[in-house]
């Protein structure tokens, strides 16, 4: 049987999730937390296989919380139960160590199995996650074709942007007309698929 830990401040998502992780005879809920700082001081002790935790918890967050638990109880597994669903998130806490990420609404079934997956060493996300995540990849890579069609000139061009030079700067910098960096950055718009500056940057830095 797989010993299960919930962290969650919501006192009414905590009592579902034991309730939905108590439905199943895989699955026993050892105990229940409503903060990472209690997590940390009740779970190296009660030694669960795998935790449910919230992203968004009143102090320390449930990323950092799991990066701590990770080094506490290397062997423990985790699954990000939020609402949130933006790549950025989802990416902090898989890189914090978790093993899946999903949705407060999923349904129950959708819970289990993802648990199912997680406690048999696999990795677990809902349909909705698993495709943000897919879409993130997507336009990563059309990000990088992208830079790849820049001239060299191009590129000086893009990088004096991405440091925060004006036009004039630049044509200084680069001993250029201003003209000259007009017409270097309408090309570089149009590659980058972008319409300013500080989307030509927020591509750059989603690339880095």
């Amino acid at each position: 049987m797989t010993r299960v830990a919930i962290v969650e401040d919501n006192k009414t998502t905590r009592e579902g999730l034991e309730t939905i992780v108590n439905l199943s005879p895989d699955f026993r809920c050892i105990c229940t937390c409503s903060t990472a700082e209690e997590a940390l001081r009740v779970l190296p002790a009660k030694s669960p296989d795998l935790v449910l935790m919230d992203i968004q918890l009143p102090n320390m967050s449930g990323v950092e919380c799991v990066a701590r638990l990770k080094e506490l109880l290397p062997n423990i597994q985790a699954i990000m139960v939020t609402v949130y669903e933006d790549p950025d998130r989802i990416f902090r806490a898989l890189r914090a160590g978790a093993s899946g990420y999903l949705l407060k609404r999923s349904e129950p079934e959708e819970v289990l199995n993802a648990m199912r997956e997680v406690a048999q060493g696999g990795g677990a996300m809902s349909g909705e996650i698993a495709r943000k995540v897919i879409g993130y990849f997507r336009d990563q890579a059309a990000a990088s074709a992208a830079l790849e069609q820049l001239t060299d000139r191009e590129r000086e061009v893009l990088e004096l942007v991405v440091h925060g030079l004006s036009n004039k700067e630049i044509a200084d910098r680069l001993k250029v007309t201003l003209a000259a960096v007009r017409w270097h950055l309408k090309h570089i718009y149009q590659k980058l698929h972008v319409h300013s500056r500080t989307e030509a940057v927020l591509k750059v830095r989603a690339e880095r």
